[in-house]
């Protein structure tokens, strides 16, 4: 199934905003129903496809044409991915930077064909997994290329149970590889908000992370081994666990959004399914206190499997339970909640969670029971609907996160919300900024905001210098430029200044070596040269 052209997901899922919550956005944000209506599929145009020769080669590459698409629809569900601008064009009939064709390789002697076939008709390459990135990862600044999508690459190439491994292909789905891994006992742990769309070769590549990384990890933890497919041959990485070999090559693939090559084989740890889940929550007076009640348990334990902090504007609002959100049953209290979640065997799960409750009420919490931690359980997966559904009422829904040390973040919590406040308030459409914690280590944590505004007379120019705005904040305070979404074009600029001059000539000198001609993902992650 593919996933909404026009949106997030399974169309069937969709579901518009409770009445209460509309007015609440025209009275507090002055929401207005927008006045033009959202194109047909139908009425939308793209460019012409690739010559007839090229799109030969390509066939040949693949093993016949029937894997070479260049439809309207096809090259439509390939155009960007699925952030807030990216809906908003394409909603307004823009697919002018769409693909010239949607090729599906089988293999990785096929891919790397179809890099062949690339370079010798001057076509630029993006890979595609799930489409899932929000951050610009599926826009080229080339006029012509063509979307790599990996879906009939979707298999389990092998799994070893005595070392925990599994070797996955990249287009596998994250439920299809959870499938595959629980007929053996086993599953990957990595849950993040994209899981039910997104991809094994997409998380390795934008360096993901799940809603229980405080228990499993980062997704980049995970990764043992890759194949990567580049226009110079192959790149196998990864012989052992841990090595003092040189330099880790897989951590140079790792993050690097399909500029030095396409992913085509990734080796996993593993882990042997939970006998129990449980999911709690719990309250405290104010962020800061519970920001602490975080730092205590991440740095010295017991480590839940899942914990995260909305502050208090996010509780208030509801995001911490989409689902709940403009019922009876949203949370009305005042401060902050928190959300506890423990997997593992039973022995292991009721010793951390007792452990952990006597350290979150030491720092000042309150056990509100399993009710607001199973309704996040079950509704963590409903966000991105939500933020369809506050587009379709007229309003702006856009995500943005950082990380840093714990002693600098209060300080990037204040300046990214300074930043989007004040720049969004003096364009005249005063925001709603919300702020979570989700991700922890025993060093810092990440931050994840939420901002929800009117949309303004052109919703995507008027996003842009609040973008820009926290992108400045978030490098003003000390954080990096993502965590976990990725750098893409929204983040390429201040991601260059990040990694700084020597580093990025480093990696300059990485493509050249690897994609002489340019053809990979061109200006994702680096400018072009």
């Amino acid at each position: 199934m593919d996933m909404l052209w026009s949106g997030w997901g399974d169309p069937a899922k969709a579901a518009p905003l409770p009445d209460s919550v509309t007015g609440l956005l025209r009275d507090l944000l002055g929401v207005k129903p927008r006045d033009t209506d959202t194109h047909d599929l139908e009425e939308i145009s793209v460019p012409e496809p690739p010559p007839a020769t090229a799109l030969r080669a390509l066939a040949d590459a693949v093993g016949g044409a029937a894997h070479v698409r260049t439809d309207t629809e096809s090259r439509i569900r390939h155009t960007r991915g699925k952030s807030t601008p990216d809906l908003l064009k394409i909603r307004a009939g823009d697919a002018g930077d769409a693909p010239a064709a949607v090729v599906l390789p089988a293999t990785h002697d096929e891919v790397l064909a179809v890099l062949r076939a690339c370079a010798e008709h001057g076509l630029a390459v993006v890979p595609f997994g799930g489409g899932t990135s929000v951050v610009g990862g599926l826009a080229p600044e080339r006029s012509t290329f063509v979307a790599l999508d990996l879906r009939r690459m979707n298999g389990m190439l092998d799994i070893d149970p005595v070392s925990r491994t599994a070797t996955l292909q990249p287009g596998l789905r994250a439920p299809d590889a959870e499938a595959l891994l629980a007929e053996y006992g086993f599953t990957l742990g990595h849950f993040p908000q994209s899981y039910e769309w997104a991809t094994i070769g997409g998380f390795a590549a934008a360096r993901s992370s799940g809603q229980a990384s405080a228990g499993y990890g980062r997704f980049d933890e995970m990764v043992l081994g890759l194949t990567l497919a580049t226009p110079k041959g192959t790149l196998d990485v990864g012989r052992a666990p841990r090595s003092a070999a040189g330099p880790d090559l897989r951590q140079l693939i790792l993050g690097s959004e399909g500029a030095f090559g396409v992913i085509t084989s990734v080796t996993v740890r593993i882990r042997p399914l939970p006998q129990t889940r449980i999911y709690e929550g719990w309250r405290f007076a104010s962020f800061e206190e519970g920001t602490t009640a975080l730092r205590r348990l991440a740095q010295d334990g017991p480590r839940p499997t899942v914990l995260r902090l909305s502050d208090e504007t996010e509780t208030f609002v509801g995001l911490a339970q989409p689902d709940a959100i403009g019922s009876a049953e949203a949370p009305t209290d005042a401060g902050c909640t928190a959300i506890a979640g423990y997997e593992g065997t039973e022995e292991d799960t009721a010793y951390r969670r007792e452990q952990a409750a006597a350290v979150l009420r030491a720092a000042g919490g309150t056990y509100l029971g399993a009710e607001p931690g199973e309704r996040w359980a079950h509704g963590r997966y409903s966000a991105p609907y939500l933020r369809d559904a506050l587009l379709d009422a007229g309003a702006f829904a856009e995500t943005l996160e950082t990380a840093t040390f714990w002693s600098r973040v209060p300080e990037l919590y204040a300046a990214v919300r300074a930043a989007l406040t004040g720049t969004l308030s003096a364009a005249g459409t005063p925001p709603l900024v919300m702020c979570h914690i989700s991700h922890v280590y025993e060093n810092g944590a990440s931050l994840y905001f939420t901002v929800v505004s009117a949309q303004g007379e052109d919703a995507v120019a008027h996003w842009a210098p609040a973008k820009q705005a926290a992108n400045e904040a978030v490098l003003g305070a000390g954080g990096t430029i993502s965590h976990h979404h990725g750098v893409g074009t929204d983040h390429r600029d201040w991601y260059l200044r990040e990694a700084g001059p020597l580093g990025i000539e480093a990696l300059r000198a990485v493509k050249r070596r690897l994609d002489p001609d340019g053809l990979l993902n061109p200006g994702i992650l680096l400018p072009i040269d």
